[in-house]
């Protein structure tokens, strides 16, 4: 999963030979999970065509004010756009474009969206060699710069008129890492490393049964989902469940017993920012696990049980730095019994949700959680989708880090 996933792209493309590789960036956007519109300039379109770029981004392709083919000649809102996006991005960006955006002038649609936009804007500069080294140009590159756009530096190589030399844009997979990579450093979680425990653990009982609960994971995974999309670095340690993430900040670790996960959280705590233990762990075990298959009988089946090692008592006793967040699932007396996990367990945050609340606890994609602090604090929340959950915990333990 890239940090582009969810993120409103919109794409500027200017009269240029390398406008040919917008269709390239297009699809490499839309590959990574990004919603794309795109705006060309009107002489953009003898390069590379609309319907190439619509079919691509699923969306219509502007490139004036109104559509003049429509009966009713629909605005097209460049403010509207402006403030749709997520970031934009003008590639390539030819000398003539990168002069009017400097100097201000809006003479077409891309112009006035950009203008309009309040969101990041990156561009990629295309054009010849002495075009690239005019002091214009520099000048040009400088203004925007100081206007808090970003330049995606152009690269050397061949280029259209047979010089050798800088001025070709950068390749679309290039333009795509450069963003990612500029996106995440500004992420507020950019440099934490925050570990995370999800999903159920089996207790073998024989080679085909097992001791277990209802925990699918969810929870879990949405908080890791979110804190990669915040910039941190994950480990995921995670339970049995079906559940799957791709992130290239999540490092999933997946196993199956109490003992297991322990000694997968042992590895990594050290080195935690941020501990989320979201895992429903089992508490007991079986003494003796056979080793084979234990038949069926007649009589009653006794089967001795030992403690699971408490992994979440185990890390607020060897606390140091860690911010350490625990879950408690309650049926009864609620406020009570999760407070006293704060205390026993030496934990700065917990989060109480309740068997007793419609939509909450296992196999649900929505949960009604409750926040309760280390001093005492109580924080009701709302019945909300897993992944806002997610997100609203991740802001209370951005707060309490002042980050």
């Amino acid at each position: 999963m890239s940090v582009l996933r969810g993120k409103k792209v919109l794409l500027g493309v200017t009269a240029g030979i390398a406008a040919y590789k917008a269709a390239f960036l297009v699809r490499g956007f839309v590959k990574a999970g990004a919603e794309v519109r795109v705006i060309m300039t009107q002489d953009a379109k003898e390069f590379v065509t609309p319907l190439t770029l619509s079919t691509l981004s699923k969306n219509e392709v502007l490139s004036t004010f109104t559509n003049k083919e429509s009966e009713n000649a629909l605005w097209n809102n460049h403010v509207e756009l402006g403030l749709w996006a997520d970031f934009l991005v003008i590639a390539p960006a030819t000398a003539n474009t990168l002069s009017k955006m400097a100097n201000g002038t809006s003479d077409n649609l891309l112009l006035a969206t950009y203008l309009s936009a309040k969101c990041p804007v990156y561009f990629a500069p295309a054009m010849d060699l002495d075009m690239h080294k005019h002091p214009s140009t520099a000048n040009s590159f400088e203004q925007l710069i100081s206007y808090g756009n970003v330049m995606i530096p152009a690269t050397s190589g061949e280029l259209a008129s047979g010089l050798e030399g800088e001025g070709r844009m950068a390749e679309p997979e290039d333009i795509i890492t450069f963003i990612e990579a500029d996106i995440l450093k500004r992420l507020p979680l950019k440099g934490k490393k925050i570990l995370i425990t999800a999903g159920p653990t089996y207790e073998a009982i024989d080679p085909v049964r097992f001791i277990g609960n209802h925990s699918s994971g969810k929870m879990g995974y949405a908080i890791a989902a979110e804190s990669a999309n915040l910039g941190a670095e994950v480990v995921l340690v995670s339970g049995p469940t079906h559940l799957k993430l791709k992130h290239n900040l999540v490092n999933l670790i997946h196993v199956t017993s109490a003992a297991e996960m322990f000694e997968a959280v042992q590895q990594y705590y050290s080195s935690a920012d941020v501990v989320i233990a979201a895992a429903a762990v089992a508490d007991y075990r079986p003494a003796d696990v056979a080793t084979q298959k234990i038949k069926k009988k007649v009589d009653a089946l006794a089967i001795q049980l030992e403690p699971t090692q408490d992994i979440l008592a185990h890390l607020g006793k060897y606390k140091k730095n860690q911010y350490l967040v625990g879950f408690a699932l309650e049926t009864e007396n609620e406020l009570k019994n999760a407070k006293g996990k704060i205390d026993r367990k030496n934990l700065d945050l917990i989060v109480l949700n309740s068997l007793n609340d419609k939509g909450a606890g296992f196999k649900t994609d929505t949960n009604k959680v409750t926040f309760i602090t280390k001093d005492g604090a109580v924080f009701p929340q709302e019945l909300k989708e897993k992944e806002l959950v997610a997100q609203d915990l991740l802001e209370f333990i951005q707060k309490a880090l002042d980050v």
